[in-house]
């Protein structure tokens, strides 16, 4: 199977006639290709979406973008099977992740659909003789460049949001991940989007991608992936003078307190930890116990993960295969670290043995007395792999908490209700959870994060206000 790009509504073949490689995490077999692109596909992506916008995408109303998603959400809906297949054998998902993240792009566009008409500037009182109004306004094209960990979900809150506002979207997905895009964007002209609306351009990060985030027809660029490669599209966009939305990782805690309620914070905290088998930007990889309930805490986890099951996709277990070789001997690495530095590790899962040898595959790891200064208490591993630390109070518990380089997500347990509040003010992190762990999803939650994993927020009404650029309207009238 050969996929091209997706542009102007057509598929495109590489310019330069180049091709990847498309590998089935779950058995380490070819099974695709896709286009290869570079700066050439991107200068026609991008010209055919500017084409777009200034022409009948532009000049539609909100109201009738609405429509559009609305029926976009509705086709979504209706392929949910489709979508979370391809995006099972892509990824090497789980299936029940995979039609997760089907219905939660389908719930993106339904959103985003129901907010384009609710999106308005204000008045602003000012002096006698004059009427001061302000209004959003899309920034044009806009660049996303989505990860291969959730590219559906991914590309619902980040192009959704800027579809909605009015821009038109060129979109450069990672090459593990990319083929659900690629149906979705092709759904999307079957429906009716006009041409130019949404672009795909798949290849190389190095190659399209960073030709995406240089290129001067982009107005605004929406960028998840690692804090390396933020800082790099960063300076790309400022050569420009465009600003970006950056969401670079985490390395979340889920801090139980010895009054919590283990029975709600057991599977709480075995979800967050091998939800797509660890490779979540808001994993929940690391875990503070008050010292108190320390040992009865991590004997019930030793107990759950010892039960956890990996294997291909299609059976549907606990953990699918990670995405790739070089994501597994990352992990490896990591474990091969704890074990010279001896850290113990306390319970482990197991691979099934019906699944393929040249499979990509990880077992959950849980590892106990994990030094707060460690690289694995430091470091995003993005894979299933739990680092448990005991703290002795409240103030103990923060100074941990806030102790990486990162703040996405955290989550709290305990029934004391001042301590909920004191803890959500005092962790630094874009979202805070208090008993309770992602939310199930949040589409309507504002999503991003603070120092390393990176600034500007998608998801909720509030990426609304990231894809628009305010103009302020004074009116002398005497």
């Amino acid at each position: 199977m050969s996929a091209q790009h997706f542009v102007g509504n057509r598929h495109v073949s590489a310019i330069a006639g180049q091709a990847i490689p498309v590998i089935d995490p779950s058995d380490g077999e070819i099974y695709a290709e896709i286009a290869r692109g570079d700066a050439q596909d991107i200068d026609f992506a991008v010209e055919t979406a500017r084409t777009a916008f200034e022409g009948e995408w532009g000049a539609m109303t909100a109201a009738e973008r609405g429509r559009m998603l609305h029926r976009l959400s509705q086709a979504l809906t209706e392929r949910h099977e489709e979508f979370a297949q391809i995006e099972a054998r892509d990824c090497g998902k789980p299936l029940k992740q995979a039609r997760a993240d089907a219905s939660a792009v389908a719930r993106y566009f339904e959103f985003y659909a129901g907010a384009c008409e609710q999106l308005h500037g204000e008045t602003i009182p000012y002096q006698s003789g004059y009427t001061v109004l302000t209004l959003r306004e899309p920034f044009g094209v806009t660049g996303h460049i989505i990860p291969w960990n959730y590219p559906l979900q991914i590309f619902g809150r980040s192009v959704g949001g800027a579809l909605a506002a009015g821009n038109t979207c060129v979109v450069k997905p990672a090459e593990d991940g990319c083929m659900s895009l690629l149906r979705l964007a092709e759904l999307a002209a079957e429906i009716g989007f006009p041409a130019g609306v949404i672009n795909i351009v798949t290849g190389y990060g190095h190659e399209a991608g960073a030709a995406l985030v240089s290129h001067r027809g982009i107005d605004h660029i929406s960028f998840t992936g690692s804090p390396e490669v933020g800082k790099l599209v960063v300076q790309a966009a400022a050569n420009n003078h465009v600003p970006v939305t950056l969401e670079l990782g985490g390395k979340s805690p889920q801090i139980v307190f010895a009054d919590a309620d283990l029975d709600l914070v057991m599977p709480a905290v075995i979800g967050a930890i091998v939800q797509n088998a660890g490779q979540t930007c808001s994993a929940g990889s690391r875990l503070l116990i008050e010292q108190p309930v320390y040992e009865s805490v991590m004997d019930r986890l030793a107990s759950m993960f010892e039960r956890l099951q990996v294997g291909p996709a299609q059976m549907d277990l606990d953990c699918g295969p990670l995405i790739r070789q070089q994501q597994l001997q990352r992990v490896w690495d990591f474990l091969s670290d704890a074990h010279s530095d001896g850290i113990a590790v306390m319970a482990q899962g197991n691979i099934v043995s019906q699944a393929p040898e040249t499979g990509f595959y990880q077992v959950p790891t849980l590892l106990r007395d994990v030094p707060f200064s460690h690289r694995l208490a430091q470091e995003e591993v993005f894979g299933p792999v739990l680092a448990a630390m005991a703290f002795e109070n409240e103030a103990h518990a923060i100074h941990l908490a806030n102790s990486t380089q990162f703040g996405l997500v955290a989550g709290v347990w305990t029934e004391n209700g001042a301590r909920q509040m004191r803890m959500a003010r005092a962790v630094r992190a874009g979202q805070v959870f208090i008993n309770n762990y992602g939310a199930g999803g949040g589409i309507e939650l504002p999503f991003g994060g603070v120092k390393a994993s990176g600034h500007g927020r998608e998801k909720g009404f509030e990426a609304l206000y990231g894809f628009t650029t305010l103009k302020t309207i004074s009116i002398r009238h005497g």
